[in-house]
């Protein structure tokens, strides 16, 4: 299991221009960082670089367990949730066959997914298709993901942006319990965090 987070003088392109550069910070267990910046800084590239889906142009980002570093690719295929910008889910698959499939692809089991639409208050929305929910609803599918397959790294892009005041809640319960258990969060915000939260804040654009 990922227990540290490096990430050491990393700089990010997209193109031809430099997002940012020579970026260092580390996330240990239980704890929360909040990246914040204006749009276009880098911090969705940032969060996909430490997922393994952008190269970064220099630096690199390491991975620790309790027994010393892990294998980056071994790392991230067992140890991490990335939660991107669009949901990722099948618009024709009921809302429960979309979280029991991710669930299962993810490690979890039907029972965790069953306890995650209690977590999320889900119960209503199984047998709609994902194309006729709201984006709030949509969201709180994609988000009972991370209960319902447990990965102590969560990469968490905007995660309450289309939630409401109820159901961010209900989401900072849920972040609040996984630091508890030792889990991580990076999380490219504009509103603050509903968790305590250290900023890192990524510079704007290089020309």
């Amino acid at each position: 299991m990922i227990a540290r987070v490096s990430v050491e003088n990393l700089s990010v392109g997209r193109g031809e221009r430099v997002l940012f550069q020579g970026l260092s910070f580390a996330l240990a267990a239980g704890e929360a960082v909040a990246l914040i910046g204006a749009n276009g800084a880098g911090k969705t590239s940032l969060l996909r670089a430490v997922a393994g889906f952008v190269r970064p142009l220099a630096g690199q980002v390491r991975f620790e367990g309790a027994d010393g570093e892990r294998e980056p690719d071994e790392a991230r295929a067992q140890g991490l949730h990335l939660l991107g910008h669009h949901d990722g889910l099948k618009p024709g698959r009921t809302a429960w066959e979309e979280l029991r499939f991710q669930s299962l692809w993810a490690g979890g089991t039907e029972q965790s997914a069953r306890a995650a639409v209690e977590k999320m208050q889900l119960k209503p929305l199984l047998d709609l298709e994902i194309r006729k929910l709201s984006a709030g609803q949509r969201r709180r599918v994609s988000l009972a993901r991370l209960a319902a397959a447990p990965r102590p790294l969560w990469l968490l892009d905007e995660p309450l942006a289309p939630l409401d005041a109820e159901r961010r809640v209900r989401m900072g319960e849920l972040m609040a319990a996984h630091l508890t258990g030792g889990g991580m969060i990076l999380a490219a915000v504009h509103d603050p965090l509903p968790v305590p939260a250290r900023a890192v804040e990524i510079g704007a654009a290089v020309a």
